[in-house]
């Protein structure tokens, strides 16, 4: 048998290898690597971090929208909820996943329901109070035209709460994306899974891209939630252009 061939110390040290086009382990970045992993590896995580954050917020919206309904119209409900959100918000990401394991294991559905639970507090305190910061008199002159109080809801109150439900809406989301990467240490979903292989193996280019497109995937969001923000109220700019 042949011995094990051993590389002399003249040779040098051996760099690993990724797989992108000689990137060596200690490049900083690494340019050939994301182009040869752009349809691969960043935009498929990519999407399943859309997808995460996606339903995340769209469900946290639906029940928060519920709850702040309820505890507009039932006082006490408030303090409930409002406690309840609270006490999520506060248990550490990765506890919060790792508590939800046992029950419903490694999969998605583990993960969104931490990250719709994180979504509580923001997006039923930023409804109910929109809910409540519309003017009296506007109310009044809707009630003195012989609307209902189920019209009055829902041509006066919801879409003068647009703004801030939206900015709810806003900070959620960022909230969730960031969140969403730490996700990954339970189940290998998203951007997330690329930063800890990164980490695993001291490998810079993936982890740099991976975090770059997450940091971009959150001011893209923000940003289309603003102009969404203004496509749905467009008496807002009317006002300012008045006012100007």
């Amino acid at each position: 048998m042949d011995p094990v061939a051993v590389p002399s110390p003249a040779q040098g040290p051996v760099i690993p290898d990724f797989g992108g086009g000689g990137c060596p382990n200690d490049a900083t970045f690494c340019w050939s690597w994301v182009r040869e992993n752009w349809g691969s590896q960043l935009v498929p995580h990519l999407v399943q971090h859309i997808y995460i954050t996606a339903i995340a917020v769209m469900i946290g919206l639906v029940i928060s929208l519920a709850a702040a309904v309820l505890a507009y119209r039932l006082s006490w409900f408030e303090k409930g909820f409002m406690a309840f959100s609270t006490v999520l918000y506060t248990i550490p990401a990765l506890a919060f996943f790792l508590f939800f394991v046992p029950i419903t294991g490694l999969s998605l559905l583990t993960v969104e329901i931490g990250l719709v639970g994180y979504t509580f507090l923001l997006l039923f305190r930023n409804t109910l109070t929109g809910l409540r910061s519309v003017p009296p008199g506007a109310m009044a002159a809707a009630a003195g035209m012989g609307m209902t109080p189920r019209e009055i809801f829902l041509r006066i109150n919801l879409p003068l709460a647009v703004p801030s439900i939206m900015a709810g809406a806003r900070i959620a989301t960022v909230t969730v994306i960031s969140l969403a990467t730490i996700a990954a240490d339970v189940t290998p979903l998203g951007l997330g899974e690329l930063i800890f292989t990164a980490l695993h193996t001291v490998f810079r280019t993936e982890l740099i891209a991976a975090g770059a497109l997450a940091i971009l995937l959150a001011l893209v969001a923000d940003a289309l939630l603003v102009l969404a923000q203004r496509a749905a109220t467009p008496w807002i700019r009317v006002r300012r252009g008045r006012t100007a």
